[in-house]
């Protein structure tokens, strides 16, 4: 899915500003729904007032994130149109209508008339709600922002669940992904000399990479291993300077963009002294898995401790 890196590029650069303003909302908890008798109605992450019809069975989804979470929670047939960037998800139907995430044609949607459209924040970001247009038409829009910790990826695959209808199987989810994480984390604990890892998610000419507050942070620590980063916040921009100077021990690009990032890094002018390319440790992580907010980063975790840690697991 070659063609998600620039959406997840453009979160990066921008998301951060969304989810700054938005995090009091996630952190006091949106309301799920419990009541399947009769419409209801709830507050999504971002604070607005939705009503959700008594069954949900025609569904928008304008976020990938969001597509693979109803996937996975066998709601893949309920589905009747996608962002652009959805297309190829497996369990969905073939040929179904395909929508710009960003510039949204509410007209069209509107015509599907569908129970309930699930869209990601970032189709905000240029400061106005392009979907406006479809709440006035009666039709529930809630909105998902794109979590940058587990915890909020937990809330959030709870929260689309409850919307759906599918509260027993997203609990079953968050759990599973539970259990996963600490499976690792116990291994990681008992990893004293922890290596040191630079993960590149935006290549040459200019780099990007993540600091604190950020998932996949969370994840380096988890296996055991630090971030040269960490003492950044978020997304950010980094210099071939730092990176050179932090010296990791391992490096890790999810970047799919280029023909093999793998060995672009390797031999880049300079890095052949970094002990990561002296020692061929650097891998390529599944950029699908790594970049959606969603259970799929349980195989992103998996990838990186074996690539870290491969004596360890």
């Amino acid at each position: 899915m070659k063609k998600l890196v620039s959406i997840f590029l453009t979160i990066v650069l921008i998301g951060g500003l969304l989810t700054g303003c938005q995090q009091k909302n996630q952190a006091d908890g949106a309301e799920t729904p419990k009541d399947k008798a009769g419409p209801i109605t709830i507050t999504d992450p971002t604070g607005k007032e939705i009503t959700i019809p008594s069954e949900v069975e025609t569904i928008v989804s304008m976020g990938p994130s969001i597509t693979q979470v109803l996937v996975e929670l066998g709601l893949g047939d309920k589905i009747i149109a996608v962002d652009s960037y959805s297309t190829e998800i497996e369990g969905l139907k073939s040929n179904l209508p395909a929508i710009d995430m960003m510039t949204p044609d509410a007209e069209q949607i509107i015509v599907l008339n569908p129970d309930l459209v699930l869209a990601t924040t970032m189709i905000m970001s240029a400061g106005d709600n392009p979907l406006i247009q479809i709440s006035e038409n009666q039709i529930a829009v809630a909105y998902i922002e794109s979590s940058q910790s587990i915890e909020g990826i937990y809330k959030d695959i709870e929260f689309i669940a409850g919307l759906v209808r599918a509260e027993d199987q997203g609990r079953e989810l968050v759990d599973n992904m539970k259990k996963e994480i600490e499976k690792i984390k116990k291994i990681g604990a008992t990893i004293t000399d922890k290596k040191s890892v630079y993960f590149e998610i935006g290549q040459t000419p200019k780099l990007y990479s993540f600091g604190k507050n950020v998932f996949l942070n969370e994840m380096i620590e988890i296996i055991g291993a630090k971030n040269i980063f960490t003492d950044q916040d978020r997304w950010t921009s980094v210099s071939e300077e730092a990176i050179l100077a932090a010296d990791p021990d391992v490096i890790l690009t999810n970047v799919n963009y280029v023909e093999n990032a793998v060995e672009e890094i390797k031999t880049r002018n300079g890095w052949d002294n970094i002990k990561a390319v002296k020692n061929n440790a650097v891998y390529y992580i599944n950029n699908d898995y790594s970049s959606q907010p969603n259970h799929n980063i349980i195989k992103a975790l998996e990838e990186m401790a074996q690539a870290i840690y491969p004596d360890k697991y």
